[in-house]
């Protein structure tokens, strides 16, 4: 039963669920029901689907994820920076609008679900970490950049060219801006000031549904004067049918990069977001497998049901939060009222003019655009800035497919780098103690000519073995001539691998010829079994492993120490 909770979470909260949380849940589900069915008619125009689509996305996906769902909070449904990824990413393969476009979008959905399944179920959720938070922050900011600009053209009524390079979309909007229809353009540009105007009153007042609906009341009764303003027209009602995608295997490989893409933008958001949401409670602990999991299963049953890519919304996630929903009880409130709304109310989106629903957009996104973490990151961490900068830049000029793999790559690059390149410290004696600290931090610390003790901060690998190999060589030659002892403080050393091993025995054979000995000090037990089994005892004695550096250089000056003698039986025991 235990093992059934983990896989289903559901069953792991709702038999045990209070009345007193239904009111916070139901009021909750309405709220972002309230903002997600504007959200979704809009986001679905983004990705190039008719407008019904949206509403598609935010039923199946929604309830397979309360089921599934490790977090009880989150919201999941069509987001902007995926529909616009979806958009990029089909246009080039079918007509936008088109039934093939159509059918292809669906078909993504299925990919995207079963990559994230089997990556759930194959506990590769740490593939992400690969993405640091400023490739995230920069990409993310990039993408919100990228569908702002790509609204203008609802916004202003002009057909400008979509595309996800910005030099090609600011090319085109300054060539053709000229063209702008006055009344779209002033219902469109009134209604992002309404909505950042209630953002500031209070972010739980329905903007979007306020927009929405004097947009549908204006065009309604004074259709006659705003002929040139481009509105939804038909939304079919009903909900969607059963149906099986058609899997086409020269298709599926055309999708696999987009679909990659979408995979680990949408497990990135979901992680996000669920951490901050579960950072302000403690009911629940979010599992990045079992959201994986959660996702993928969103994404298969939600393609058969005709939806397209969805994953967790930022917006509606802390609405739901903020509007006091605890349980997944509100994300299936919020399912029933999108149903209502398919089955009774989409004749009302006739008169809904898409200038709306850019505006509604436009300001979402661009709110994404994270320009203050830019300047901590300026202040606190220069190369961590400049990998946001260098990802965001990437992703506007070459497109968001190109800029997720750029900065998975620059990621990659600095982690490399950081690893082979570790601190590396000589260490001095703190008077009248039995402790060593950094040289550099620490002015009162004494340094012996005659001994150097030195602190290694990361794993010793194939990567980093010339590079400590390199700084040992400096600090020994800054010592000169009188040097007799190197202590390397193993304490921060957490794995080793056989070059690393390899170097280390040469090392030692190198200054045992010079008559200078090497010590071992704060061995971690794993490390120090890697040591043995590579042969390290057959260059350095037993008795040159210590506890602390104190206890190597006591050893070295006295020549004899008791405690040390039953260390090094302690180590033997532990070895044989």
């Amino acid at each position: 039963m235990k093992l059934l909770k983990k896989l289903i979470p559901i069953l792991e909260w709702l038999p045990g669920y209070k009345k007193s949380q239904l009111r916070g849940d139901i009021v909750a589900g309405i709220t972002v029901a309230t903002v997600l069915i504007p959200q979704g008619i809009a986001y679905a125009l983004i990705a190039g689907l008719p407008p019904i689509y949206g509403l598609y996305a935010a039923l199946m996906p929604q309830l397979m994820y309360a089921v599934f769902g490790s977090s009880r909070q989150v919201a999941i449904g069509p987001v902007a920076m995926d529909s616009l990824i979806v958009a990029t990413g089909v246009s080039t393969l079918a007509l936008i609008g088109s039934e093939s476009y159509i059918a292809i979008a669906i078909l993504l959905a299925l990919m995207v679900g079963s990559i994230q399944l089997l990556m759930g179920l194959f506990r590769l959720g740490f593939i992400v970490n690969f993405l640091s938070r400023p490739v995230i922050i920069g990409f993310t900011s990039a993408v919100a950049l990228i569908i702002g600009l790509n609204q203008f053209r609802n916004l202003f009524g002009v057909e400008f060219l979509q595309s996800d390079q910005v030099h090609i979309l600011l090319e085109d909007i300054i060539n053709r801006i000229s063209y702008f229809s006055i009344n779209t353009t002033i219902i469109g540009v009134i209604a992002c000031i309404i909505i950042m105007i209630f953002r500031k009153i209070n972010k739980k007042i329905p903007n979007a549904l306020i927009v929405v609906v004097l947009g549908i009341i204006v065009l309604r009764f004074f259709e006659n004067y705003f002929l040139d303003v481009a509105i939804v027209k038909g939304v079919p009602s009903g909900l969607p049918k059963f149906t099986i995608p058609i899997i086409d295997i020269a298709l599926v490989r055309e999708l696999f990069p987009i679909a990659v893409t979408l995979v680990m933008v949408g497990y990135l958001e979901i992680i996000s977001i669920g951490k901050t949401l579960e950072a302000k409670q403690d009911e629940y602990r979010i599992r990045p497998n079992q959201e994986l999991v959660a996702l993928g299963l969103s994404n298969i049953v939600g393609s058969l049901f005709q939806s397209y890519p969805s994953t967790s919304s930022f917006s509606r996630s802390a609405i739901n939060e903020e509007a006091g929903g605890k349980t997944g009880v509100s994300a299936i409130v919020s399912v029933l009222i999108v149903i209502l709304t398919l089955l009774f109310l989409t004749p009302l989106f006739y008169h809904l003019p898409k200038t709306i629903l850019a505006a509604i957009i436009i300001v979402a996104v661009f709110n994404l655009i994270n320009i203050k973490e830019a300047k901590r990151l300026w202040r606190a961490n220069n190369l961590d800035f400049w990998l946001l900068i260098a990802t965001f830049f990437s992703t506007i000029t070459f497109g968001i497919e190109h800029g997720i793999l750029i900065g998975v790559g620059l990621s990659l690059i600095v982690l490399i780098f950081r690893t082979s390149r570790p601190y590396v410290i000589e260490l001095g004696k703190v008077p009248n103690s039995d402790f060593y600290r950094n040289k550099h931090r620490f002015n009162e610390v004494v340094t012996d000519r005659e001994v150097l003790v030195f602190r290694f901060d990361a794993q010793l690998f194939y990567a980093n073995s010339n590079y400590f190999r390199e700084k040992l060589e400096e600090m020994v030659e800054e010592k000169g001539k009188t040097l007799k002892l190197i202590v390397l403080d193993a304490e921060s050393i957490n794995r080793v691998d056989s070059t690393g091993i390899e170097m280390l025995k040469e090392r030692i054979k190198y200054y045992n010829k010079r008559n200078i000995a090497f010590y071992f000090a704060g061995v971690k037990g794993p490390v120090r079994d890697a040591f043995f089994r590579g042969g390290v005892l057959e260059v350095v004695s037993l008795d040159h492993f210590f506890m602390r550096a104190n206890g190597a250089v006591n050893f070295f000056k006295t020549g004899d120490n008791q405690n040390q003698k039953k260390y090094a039986q302690y180590i033997h025991q532990a070895y044989d």
